[in-house]
């Protein structure tokens, strides 16, 4: 290797299987990387920082393990592991410069991660520490980077999405709690309905997002099994034959998750089911907090010629042209993160399709949307808890007058005068603007007291 310099920028001259490369002279990366900043100028994206992390880990404990089986030389085994160590740390992110859309296996990433890795263990231990000898000993991009997926989104829900969940439906069940007196006008088709009171309706909001949790959370058995030590094509070759094994139980001693090798290598090499299956439960989740957020911005509409049913945090001024106005920021920014989730969804699924054979080459695309995913819900949950739901108030005013008028309260008198004579009695108050009771006292002679009893919102919320 050698340094040299010309008008615009200082390069070394490094060199691989296929000849001599021009690395940029402080780039830690190497040639196999360098090719890859040259062969794919597609998106400007890279792999996120999540992923980074998870492949350093990954690296760290195969030489942890490879040193104790002592197919590597200790000392060598351990500059790995501290190295490894700081770039999962995060210590150098901008040596990572390899786009998403690069070879199907994400084989560039792989080795991206091998070289920076040499590199630091040989300048600073003056140990001759290679990328592939030895940082990638016992592996292959093939199993490397399905693991990956599944540890970079194992540690991402645990650490981000499953707590934001949990304290967006404890934030919901909170407010459902000291909104159960509060009783509303029901809706379905967007016209008015039977009432349910404030606590019911958030009450279905906390169930969606545990139902969401839930349907996360089944799926980490299959998410817990991981490719490594199955290398090339789920043979094996070239790793220890404990080296899975032992792995598996050195990764889980370092997160504190337990992993375990794939009950059969060469389906975890050839598909990307679980990241597939993963993505559909986000999906469904995205789903459930699209129509949480839509139906806060339904509910905040007005303030005069909307629902105007509770009033959400002002967080920024809405208009650009119209003074005071003011909108409903954090729903609109969620159902927008939502979309996007459901989009990463199909690439998913598509990618997911090409596993041909033995192995799926679409691998890094398949990390990248579910990473973002991941992390577009945590935050979503987030601030739709904080931001929106924990602070908005309720017009209780609105909401009862709105009620006192609702039409459909008629409905509790089906089973007494038929719903024939319920319907015209609903019709007769809307179009003379008065109440159902006291429409239903004229068609009826029921008393006021009977009406009273029968129309009292309180008791059709919760029928006996």
């Amino acid at each position: 290797m050698s340094e040299m310099t010309d008008s615009s920028r200082d390069y070394r001259v490094e060199h691989d299987s296929m000849g001599e490369v021009n690395v940029p002279v402080d780039a830690l990366y190497g040639a196999h990387t360098q090719r890859a900043v040259e062969n794919f100028p597609i998106s400007g994206l890279t792999m996120p920082r999540p992923f980074i992390k998870a492949l350093a880990i990954i690296k760290g404990c195969a030489a942890e393990i490879n040193g104790r089986l002592g197919v590597l030389p200790q000392d060598i085994a351990q500059a790995i592991v501290f190295y490894a160590g700081e770039v999962a740390d995060g210590a150098y992110d901008n040596h990572f410069p390899v786009d998403v859309f690069q070879t199907g296996s994400g084989t560039s990433t792989n080795m991206n991660a091998n070289e920076v890795i040499a590199r630091l263990a040989t300048e600073k231990t003056g140990k001759s520490v290679h990328p592939n000898d030895h940082v990638n000993c016992g592996q292959s991009s093939n199993d490397v980077i399905p693991t990956t997926i599944h540890v970079s989104a194992m540690l991402e829900i645990t650490g981000q999405l499953l707590p934001a969940l949990n304290s967006l439906r404890d934030i919901i069940q909170t407010r459902a709690t000291e909104l159960d007196d509060v009783i509303k006008t029901g809706r379905t088709h967007l016209m008015d309905a039977m009432p349910i009171t404030c606590g019911q309706e958030l009450g279905g909001w906390a169930a969606q997002v545990n139902a969401g949790i839930q349907r996360i959370e089944s799926v980490w058995p299959r998410l817990r099994q991981l490719t490594q030590g199955a290398t090339a094509v789920g043979t094996g070759v070239n790793a220890h034959p404990q080296f899975a094994q032992c792995f598996a139980e050195e990764l889980s001693r370092h997160t504190g998750i337990e992993f375990k090798p794939a009950d059969n290598p060469f389906a975890a090499l050839s598909c990307q089911d679980t990241a597939v299956e993963l993505s559909g439960q986000l999906r469904t989740l995205a789903v459930s907090l699209m129509k949480i957020a839509n139906d806060l911005r339904w509910m905040n509409s007005g303030p005069l010629t909307g629902l105007g049913e509770i009033m959400l945090p002002p967080l920024q001024p809405g208009s650009s042209i119209m003074p005071g106005k003011v909108n409903p920021v954090i729903p609109e920014a969620v159902t927008m993160a939502c979309a996007q989730v459901m989009g990463n969804d199909v690439t998913i699924s598509v990618a997911g399709q090409s596993g041909n054979f033995q192995l799926n080459v679409m691998l890094p695309v398949i990390a990248y949307n579910l990473l973002q995913s991941i992390k577009l819900l945590g935050n979503s949950a987030t601030v739709l808890a904080q931001k929106a739901i924990a602070g908005f108030s309720v017009d209780r005013e609105k909401l009862a007058e709105q009620l006192d008028r609702n039409p459909m309260l008629v409905t509790a008198l089906n089973n007494i005068v038929g719903y024939e004579k319920s319907a015209v009695i609903a019709k007769q108050a809307y179009m003379e603007g008065k109440s159902i009771r006291e429409i239903a006292a004229m068609v009826t002679g029921m008393t006021p007291e009977e009406l009273e009893r029968l129309l009292d919102p309180a008791n059709l919320v919760r029928p006996q």
